[in-house]
């Protein structure tokens, strides 16, 4: 009877688990955002790359993101529940880098290496 019992249990936590996991993986969103690169060494670069690597998932809502530098886009994948499409591209252009029709600001610029500004 216990062990039937705690079986019962085992699986009801399990489909919990597994339905949250799958409500999760639905708010997320993918948006693909162009951006301009002006050396071909960006995600190498002493600045430039490590500001990929820790700056990008410290805007805010962001859970993962790509950069194709052949491409010159952003791949993100976002909360919507967190933020938008109009500040994640806000943040983008705060590190100095295009993002679709909001231009980088001067502050990001002034951050980049000499060979990586326009």
């Amino acid at each position: 009877m216990k062990t039937t019992i705690l079986k019962s249990f085992f699986c009801l936590a399990i489909m919990l688990f597994v339905s949250n996991s799958a409500m999760a993986q639905k708010s997320n969103q993918k948006a693909v955002i162009k951006t301009t690169l002006h050396c071909d060494h960006c995600k190498q670069c002493e600045t430039c790359g490590l500001k990929f690597k820790t700056e990008m998932l410290k805007i805010k809502g962001i859970r993962m993101y790509e950069l194709d530098d052949k491409a010159q886009n952003f791949t993100i994948y976002y909360n919507p529940k967190k933020t938008t499409l109009a500040e994640i591209k806000k943040g983008i252009a705060k590190l100095g880098y295009d993002a679709d029709e909001v231009k980088a600001t001067e502050e990001g610029l002034a951050s980049l290496d000499g060979c990586c500004k326009a």
